[in-house]
């Protein structure tokens, strides 16, 4: 199956309806589906043609330095990281949880996604393998050329989706909003949110004030867009991790309703983090945050 085909199968799908809402609804009856998830999801009333989950242009499937894999997900298989990766100084990439207080400056940046597949249909992603040693068949149904950046993206999602999880974690890789509510569903319950970052307007690397700080969860599942021909999320639950929403005002006046994930414990990360070389901390020693990227989500009980 090629591109082509694959757009011809949505539009019959489309024909069909295919809604996941009521779904969602049927499980969790008063979710209300935060901006970044309706942003990868389909409107119900599509019609012939209308639909669009999957990239077919140029930008099907763009390079985007998988952070997630780097430093960021993974994080007791994680590469080790280089300073000069964070570029501007960004000096809030990780920090302490002790700095995470009202009237700390932290000079940060919430970029857009780059991330832009769309979620296909549960009926869809079940006849589409995903494993690899189905890749030359994956790379086939899609015309991507086996050695190409794309063929590697493919290759390393894969990859990362099929790794063991380490000890104190839980993943799954959602290839479908029906499997992203059911992993969340599976360890948080029923009783949940679902939180996101969100600034008020595109803008520039700055400096932030902390206005206010917020507990919004010690159990928490979380959930980042990765790179695939479709909408993928690597989610997963990590012991010792607590969740925090974080007023912020930048210095051109920019507000951001960001999250903020501590993790608690740290002993089995790679002593190349990343986050160890920029606070010059050992593993295992003291709490280490990150705000959550724009696109992602994480999961609360109520």
């Amino acid at each position: 199956m090629h591109i082509w085909q694959l757009t011809l199968l949505l539009r019959s799908y489309a024909l069909e309806r295919v809604d996941w809402e009521p779904y969602w609804h049927s499980i969790l009856p008063n979710f209300h589906f935060p901006i970044a998830l309706r942003n990868v999801l389909q409107p119900a009333n599509l019609s012939e043609g209308q639909y669009n989950y999957f990239n077919t242009g140029k930008e099907a499937l763009i390079y985007v330095p998988n952070a997630n894999r780097k430093y960021r997900v993974a994080y007791k298989r994680s590469f080790p990281g280089k300073l000069a990766e964070v570029q501007g100084g960004d000096q809030g990439t990780y920090f302490v949880r002790k700095d995470l207080q009202e009237g700390q400056k932290m000079k940060l940046d919430f970029p857009k996604s780059q991330i832009k597949a769309k979620y296909l249909p549960r009926k869809v992603t079940e006849s589409i393998p995903f494993s690899s040693n189905k890749l030359p068949e994956i790379l086939n149904r899609f015309g991507i050329k086996p050695k190409s950046i794309q063929a590697e993206l493919v290759k390393e999602t894969i990859e990362e989706c099929e790794e063991q999880a380490f000890e104190g974690e839980d993943k799954f890789c959602a290839t479908s909003p029906e499997s992203l509510i059911d992993f969340g569903v599976s360890k948080i319950g029923k009783k949940v949110k679902v939180f996101t970052t969100e600034v008020d307007k595109e803008t520039k690397p700055q400096d932030y004030n902390v206005k206010g700080v917020e507990k919004i969860g010690d159990k928490s599942v979380v959930c980042h867009k990765i790179n695939y021909v479709y909408g993928v999320f690597y989610c997963h639950e990590i012991q010792a991790t607590k969740a925090f929403m974080v007023s912020l005002v930048g210095s051109d006046g920019t507000k951001a309703k960001a999250v903020a994930l501590c993790h608690y414990d740290t002993k089995l990360w790679n002593p190349q983090h990343l986050a160890f070389q920029m606070l010059k901390v050992k593993p295992g020693t003291v709490p280490i945050c990150h705000f959550l990227s724009r696109g992602n989500l994480v999961w609360v009980p109520i």
